[in-house]
């Protein structure tokens, strides 16, 4: 590489970044607050994976990227300003959630202005990824995390009576047998395996070479794998403290759920994929329309 093209790489490169770490600058107490979050609540801690695996599917797509043109587009500059009227709005009236929201639609923003359409059409997916990695609003939250405790508790019991245990319901707290109480609290409605889920289902449709509405298929199908998900957890946990003991029960709750169930949701998703596979027959030159 010639002196004059390494000056004109760097001089490419040197605007991005001085507009990055400004922008890191700017929102450090709101990267700072979300990395507490993450850390402290077991439901977003998977926001934390959301930035390490934007790099690498940035990596995949490297040469495709290094293809195309960037040029400046001014529509970047609109797409910040609303992003900056989202953060005033969090900080007048202490809606935390539209500081962070505001945070990657900053990012949106900045890709736009600095490498323009062509560029960004090739990053959209990767930037509404990065929506993932911000903790729902508490509004929101609670209004999934409740019926989801609601729903798994309903199927728990159901489950448990189809495999021979009598099970009395009150509220969210099953009795088995007339002997073991078990509480179905709202660590238990599935919340984590659900942001878990979407963030793996969403990383495996940008992966694979499917047609756009299997991807679309495969991130919202997410849901439900989550759901049966937890449902085996919840039997499971249920069966260990009716014929185990607690301590057991907790340690699989707990610990080793996660490890168990994360690969049969992926097998599930593989599974689908696999239908979706069988659902297209190829066209072959001797076909009729």
């Amino acid at each position: 590489m010639s002196a004059r093209q390494a000056h004109t790489r760097f001089a490419v490169w040197l605007g991005p970044a001085i507009l990055l770490a400004a922008l890191l600058w700017s929102y450090w107490p709101t990267v700072v607050s979300l990395a507490r979050e993450w850390d402290r609540d077991e439901d977003y801690s998977v926001g934390m994976l959301v930035p390490v695996a934007a790099l690498y599917l940035l990596w995949t797509e490297r040469h495709r990227l290094a293809a195309l043109t960037p040029r400046i587009c001014w529509w970047g500059i609109g797409v910040i300003l609303v992003a900056q009227a989202a953060r005033a709005y969090g900080l007048v009236f202490l809606f935390e959630s539209a500081e962070r929201y505001s945070f990657v639609l900053t990012i949106v923003g900045l890709v736009l202005l600095m490498a323009g359409w062509p560029v960004f059409r090739g990053v959209g997916w990767i930037l509404a990824f990065l929506f993932l990695m911000i903790p729902l609003p508490g509004r929101v939250h609670n209004a999934i995390a409740s019926p989801l405790q609601t729903m798994a508790t309903v199927g728990a019991v159901h489950t448990l009576e189809l495999l021979g245990v009598t099970v009395e319901r009150e509220g969210n707290t099953m009795r088995l047998n007339g002997q073991v109480s078990v509480a179905v609290a709202e660590a238990c409605s599935g919340l984590r395996m659900l942001t878990a889920f979407v963030v793996v289902a969403a990383t495996l449709a940008y992966v694979v070479n499917r047609p756009g509405w299997q991807k679309a298929g495969l991130l919202l199908s997410s849901v439900p794998v989550a759901i049966v998900c937890n449902l085996v957890r919840l039997v499971v946990t249920a069966g260990l403290f009716l014929y185990a003991d607690a301590e057991i029960a907790q340690r699989f709750f707990h610990d080793l759920a996660g490890w168990t169930l994360m690969p049969l949701a992926v097998l599930m998703l593989m599974g689908e994929l696999w239908l979706f596979s069988k659902l297209v027959v190829p066209d072959t030159p001797n076909s009729k329309p």
